[in-house]
């Protein structure tokens, strides 16, 4: 007999009749809200083509998503057996139904974990499926999810629409030249997608290919870039590029928040070396440093919203970089510091108004001890919500128990999904809405808040804070 998805009302609520009461209360408000996007890694393209297809159930659920293949890899299922695309081009599987099958004879994997919420949500409310994956039920459930996919109703735009997203910001590279963007804006539709500057692969004198980026930099900043001077215009031309073309935020990614500022000359000789390719590991750590800075001065001036999401040592294993590349689930936290390797940075800059920085961490030891109260100190800091390894049921219980009560609720700023799985967008955002309507639900049981404020609080937290901290709730 197949077993039925089970999805109750109350789900991760807390058990104890009075609490599970208001959180279900709380929840009712927020459920039905707009989505707000502001910080992911959906591919715009997918927008830009009225008929874009998602093509097959694994090229939609699996392929792309490294927080499913990484899992399966680590019991043991090799990622050409998942169809994961190999960079010399070498065999893999292309068989889809057996991908499919491989996956659904595994999916108890995921029990207990975001995934497993997430994909069972997103099949039952995404695609109609009452059946709970395995491997009986593995090739009806394909056949369900194919025929969706070659509806008109599951079109990346309509599936926009249904799932009530009110703005959705992409990643983008400091050289894309937005084509895609521009013709979302040009076709008329009314999903406002914006862009977000990432210019790691040009800020990052160390990355992998950093010379030929910089070549791709000048060329479509219409600068040669032979000089500090030039790089720096390069990348302010292209901070106004994006700005023109709705962004309202930039993105940094570093290994460590490590800030210093260097002399004009100091950057001159680093950028020169880097140009030669004689950089030094420590060339490539003082000149990041130095660029998170300049991005903060830069954003004072243009007014983008200044994101840093470090900690995560990229590409841990080896092998499955050389042979798959970027992206496919060995990137592993590490230990952050950030009093002092920020300190450079925010004292020159986080007491001005006129810049809002956005801080994520892998590194949950640091909440309570040093983001919570940096956030509640300098007013140009905030606090992201929980990231990557955390954003999933007890992070999001840990984050709100170690951050409010020296930061508070409004020195944080709301939800971002960060996915590039764009079907599981509404059922990243529900985890949270009910992680908070929990958690505000145990605040009034004991007297912290009244309900009058828990019922503003959920709000915020949902919808306002997002759109307040990103600057999206200007018209544009």
């Amino acid at each position: 007999m197949k077993s039925k998805i089970l999805l109750p009302a109350d789900r991760y609520f807390d058990p104890e009749p009075r609490q599970n009461k208001i959180a279900q209360h709380l929840y009712a408000a927020v459920a039905n809200l707009p989505l707000v996007c502001p910080h992911g890694h959906v591919d715009p393209r997918m927008f830009a083509d009225e008929d874009y297809s998602f093509g097959t159930p694994v090229d939609l659920l699996i392929i792309p998503d490294h927080y499913v293949f990484r899992m399966l890899y680590s019991q043991g299922i090799p990622l050409g057996h998942l169809g994961v695309p190999r960079l010399d081009g070498g065999q893999v599987e292309t068989d889809h139904r057996k991908i499919w099958q491989i996956f659904a004879d595994n999916f108890y994997l995921f029990r207990g974990t975001p995934t497993g919420m997430w994909l069972t949500h997103e099949l039952h409310s995404v695609f109609g499926i009452d059946q709970k994956l395995n491997g009986e039920s593995a090739q009806d459930i394909y056949d369900q999810i194919a025929a969706c996919l070659e509806s008109p109703e599951f079109r990346p735009r309509k599936l926009f629409e249904r799932f009530n997203i009110e703005v959705l910001c992409t990643t983008d590279m400091a050289t894309d030249p937005l084509d895609h963007h521009r013709a979302i804006h040009k076709s008329g539709w009314g999903g406002r997608v914006l862009p977000t500057l990432r210019p790691d692969a040009v800020m990052n004198i160390d990355s992998h290919g950093w010379d030929k980026h910089i070549h791709a930099l000048s060329d479509i900043s219409g600068l040669e870039i032979k000089s500090y001077r030039s790089f720096i215009q390069a990348l302010e031309n292209r901070r106004a590029y994006f700005k023109e073309n709705g962004a309202t935020a930039t993105d940094h990614s570093t290994l460590t928040p490590y800030t210093e500022e260097l002399s004009d000359l100091e950057a001159e000789i680093v950028f020169q070396r880097a140009l030669n390719g004689q950089a030094s590991a420590e060339d490539a750590t003082r000149f990041t440093g130095h660029m998170l800075m300049e991005s903060a001065r830069m954003s004072i001036d243009d007014g983008l919203v200044m994101q840093l999401h470090p900690g995560s040592y990229r590409n841990h294993n080896p092998l499955i970089f050389e042979r798959f590349g970027t992206d496919k689930g060995s990137d592993i936290p590490t230990p952050t510091e950030f009093t002092r390797n920020l300190r450079p940075l925010l004292n020159k800059y986080a007491n001005n108004p006129r810049l809002t920085l956005i801080l994520f961490t892998l590194d949950e030891t640091t909440y309570a001890r040093e983001l919570a109260p940096l956030a509640g100190h300098y007013p140009a800091l905030k606090l992201g919500p929980p990231w990557w390894f955390h954003d999933s049921l007890q992070g999001m219980l840990r984050y709100r128990q170690q951050v409010v009560e020296t930061a508070g609720l409004y020195n944080t700023v709301g939800f971002n999904d960060d996915t590039r799985a764009f079907p599981s967008i509404p059922a990243r955002h529900d985890l949270w809405r009910r992680v908070d309507a929990n958690w505000m639900a145990g605040l009034v049981a004991r007297g912290i808040v009244d309900m009058a404020d828990a019922e503003e609080m959920i709000i915020d937290s949902a919808y306002r804070l997002a759109k307040q901290a990103y600057k999206l709730d200007q018209v544009q």
